[in-house]
């Protein structure tokens, strides 16, 4: 990469970018990445990809954090097969800490743990930008990319620095899953990204990242689905009542998307005094984060983008009015949201 003229521009943005990123880390002390509370596969490799980089950039350790826990079966098998490390973020002494880097995720947003008035360093991302992120002392937001993976791939790329096989498996994953096969929200970056690393990618790794065997909860969970889905016109909404774990939210609305006739599904669950919700759409005249944003208005968290979004609602309790009651709230909202008027509702699958 030495004639600046033959590098493409996202390159040359990503090695400008990054290098500001590590002469402000050169000569700081204990790093720590946040990820979600719940990670999936994007920003488990986007710690990776980080981690290598300031190993092979600053010869320093990073430690990878989150709280919650990973539920999804393709999601723990990611992290077993590709060796990732996780520390709960509860154990770590952040007085010790010289840099906090968040990845995939934002002060604020409610989907990592961290405590909102506490110091965050370093945000890399594909989210739309948040408020209490423009305090950070550095960001590098880039809603134009689908994954946020690509973002730290390029960083990669950019620095000439050796992608192993693991790491490789790691990024072609997330852009996999994050995009369904290049099929929802994929940009040239995420394009030119799965290209490049689907021939490093170990595919023995990747059948078994996404072909795990799956716990009997699964399919209860699809079955509860299933039976307590209602159809409003083009809108389907799922009540999953008590989960076992946050991501089966969004796994079974990445399932019933793909149901005829159906353009945007708003699924919910009960977990931990609070109702998790996602929302997933195939239409590209709605924006799905602004609209769980509406939704979710002052009695939770939320956050998304263009096809895909989700948040939460805290303080309900698990009884039978408040689940109904938080219900009925976000239907009414996502009809008015989609301008669906006069529709009679209909059970996907009818009672007995």
């Amino acid at each position: 990469m030495t004639n600046d003229s033959c590098i493409p521009e996202n390159l040359r943005r990503s090695k400008a970018r990054s290098d500001e990123m590590l002469e402000w880390l050169r000569g700081k002390g204990k790093t720590i990445i946040i990820i979600h509370d719940n990670p999936d596969p994007d920003c488990l490799a986007s710690a990776m990809a980080l981690r290598h980089l300031l190993a092979m950039k600053l010869n320093r350790d990073a430690i990878i954090t989150f709280s919650g826990m990973i539920g999804r079966s393709e999601n723990i098998a990611m992290a077993k097969a590709l060796d990732i490390t996780l520390t709960p973020l509860e154990i770590v002494n952040l007085d010790e800490v010289s840099a906090v880097c968040m990845l995939d995720t934002q002060p604020g947003t409610g989907n990592n743990s961290l405590a909102p008035d506490h110091r965050v360093d370093i945000v890399i991302d594909h989210h739309p930008l948040r408020d209490a992120t423009r305090t950070c002392r550095w960001v590098d937001i880039r809603e134009d990319y689908g994954v946020t993976a690509t973002i730290l791939y390029e960083y990669l790329l950019a620095h000439n620095i050796t992608i192993g096989t693991k790491l490789a498996t790691a990024l072609f994953y997330a852009i996999k899953s994050e995009t369904q096969d290049l099929g929802r929200e994929a940009n040239r970056p995420d394009r030119n990204a799965y290209l490049r690393l689907f021939p490093l990618a170990n595919k023995r790794l990747l059948y078994q990242i996404s072909q795990p065997k799956l716990p009997v909860e699964h399919f209860r969970t699809i079955h509860s689905g299933v039976e307590n889905s209602t159809i409003y016109g083009k809108l389907l909404v799922v009540n999953l009542q008590a989960i076992c774990f946050p991501e089966v939210v969004a796994e079974i609305a990445d399932y019933l998307i793909r149901l005829e006739g159906i353009e945007t599904v708003l699924s919910m669950g009960h977990y931990n005094a609070g109702v998790i919700l996602s929302l997933r759409t195939t239409s590209h005249q709605i924006n799905a984060g602004e609209i769980i944003q509406r939704l979710v208005s002052d009695r939770g968290t939320a956050g998304g983008h263009g096809m895909m979004a989700g948040g939460k609602l805290d303080n309900i309790p698990f009884e039978p009015t408040a689940l109904k009651e938080v219900e009925d709230f976000l239907t009414r909202g996502m009809l008015r949201e989609l301008s669906i008027g006069d529709v009679l509702p209909c059970r996907l699958i009818a009672p007995r």
